[in-house]
C-alpha cells in the first residue's frame, strides 16, 4: 500500500496544509524573553526607574526643597516630613531627592566612563598583542594591585586645597568626583574584553574582513567589539553599583561631593554622629544606597542570564 502522507518541506507548503509552523526568533526577541522571565532582573528594573522617578520627579512635587531650613530641628519621621527633619531643621526627605539625583548621576557618568575606557584599552590589548598587550596589561595589572577606592581618594584629595576640605565646600564637583570614579574603576572591563578579543581576532568573519581591506579600526569597532556587547553591556551595570558604592565611600570621608551639590554618602557623612541618638537621619540614606545598588546587580544578573545561550535557569 503506497504511503499516502504529504511530506511538507516549506513553509508555504506547511500553509497550504494548515499546519502552524513556528517562526525562529531572532537573538534580540531571545534575549528579551529570557531577560523578562527572570524574575528578580524584573524587580530590580522596576526598583531602579522608580528610584529614578524619586530624583527626577519628586524634586519638582514636593513641598520642601533641600535648601530650606528652620523647619523644626529633629523631628521624627511624621506625616509632613516623612523622613523627619535634621539638625538645622532640614527637610531629609528632600536631601534625600537631591542626593539619590546625584548619586545616580555619578554613578551613570563612571560607569560609562570606565566601560568606554575598558573597552578601548582591552580591545587594543586584544588586536595587537605583542608590545602593545604587554604594556596594556602590566598597566592594568599595576592600577588592579592598588585598591580603586585609594586612588580615586588619592585622585579626589589632589583636587582640593587643604581649605576647601576642611571647610566642606568648594564650587559644583559632582561630574568631577564621576570622572575621577570612572578613570580607577576600568581594569575588569579591560580584562575581560582583551581575552574576548584574543580569540574572536582568529575568527573566520574577522580574517574575511583584513581580506576584504579592512584596517584596524574598522576591523575592531565594526566587526570584534560587536560580538562582545554581551559581556560590556553586563559589567556597565555592574559598574553602576559599584560606582554608586565607590561615590558614597568617598563622601562619607568627605573626599567625594562637596556643598552646594550633595549626595546619599555626603548625608550619611553628616549624619554619622546621629546614629544612636537620631537614626533616621542615617538609616534613609543608607537604604537609598542600598536600594541602587541591589536593583542594579539584580539587573546585571537579568541581563548575564540572558546573554549566555548556555544558562538553564531561565528558558527562552
Amino acid at each position: 500500500m503506497a504511503d499516502q502522507t504529504t511530506t511538507v518541506t516549506t513553509a508555504e507548503q506547511a500553509a497550504a496544509a494548515g499546519i502552524d509552523i513556528a517562526k525562529p526568533r531572532k537573538q534580540w526577541q531571545v534575549i528579551t524573553r529570557r531577560f523578562f522571565r527572570h524574575k528578580a532582573a524584573i524587580a530590580g528594573l522596576i526598583i531602579f526607574v522608580l528610584l529614578i522617578l524619586f530624583a527626577i520627579v519628586g524634586d519638582m512635587v514636593w513641598k520642601y526643597e533641600a535648601g530650606d531650613l528652620n523647619l523644626g530641628r529633629y523631628q521624627a519621621p511624621n506625616g509632613d516630613h516623612p523622613f523627619g527633619t535634621g539638625q538645622i531643621g532640614d527637610d531629609l526627605f528632600a536631601k534625600v531627592i537631591r542626593g539619590t539625583g546625584f548619586s545616580m548621576q555619578i554613578a551613570l557618568v563612571a560607569a560609562a566612563i570606565n566601560t568606554a575606557l575598558g573597552v578601548i584599552l582591552g580591545a587594543l590589548a586584544g588586536y595587537y598583542r605583542g608590545w602593545v598587550d604587554s604594556l596594556l596589561s602590566r598597566l592594568t595589572d599595576l592600577v588592579l594591585i592598588v585598591p580603586a577606592f585609594l586612588i580615586a581618594a588619592v585622585l579626589s584629595r589632589s583636587t582640593f586645597s587643604t581649605e576647601e576640605i576642611a571647610k566642606g565646600g568648594g564650587s559644583s564637583n559632582w561630574l568631577q568626583v564621576a570622572i575621577i570614579i570612572g578613570l580607577t574603576n576600568w581594569m575588569t572591563v579591560a580584562r575581560t574584553v582583551r581575552g574576548m578579543v584574543l580569540s574572536l581576532r582568529e575568527k573566520e568573519f574577522v580574517e574575511a574582513a583584513k581580506a576584504l581591506g579592512g584596517g584596524p579600526g574598522r576591523v575592531i569597532f565594526r566587526h570584534i567589539l560587536p560580538n562582545t556587547m554581551d559581556v560590556v553591556i553586563v559589567n556597565a551595570t555592574i559598574a553602576v553599583a559599584q560606582a554608586v558604592l565607590i561615590e558614597s565611600a568617598l563622601s562619607f570621608v568627605q573626599l567625594g561631593v562637596k556643598y552646594p551639590d550633595t549626595s546619599l554618602g555626603l548625608l550619611i557623612s553628616e549624619n554619622q554622629n546621629e546614629l544612636l541618638v537620631h537614626p533616621w537621619l542615617f538609616y534613609f540614606p543608607f537604604l537609598f544606597i542600598v536600594l541602587i545598588s541591589l536593583s542594579v546587580n539584580f539587573v546585571g544578573d537579568g541581563l548575564r542570564d540572558a546573554f549566555d545561550p548556555r544558562q538553564k535557569r531561565v528558558r527562552a
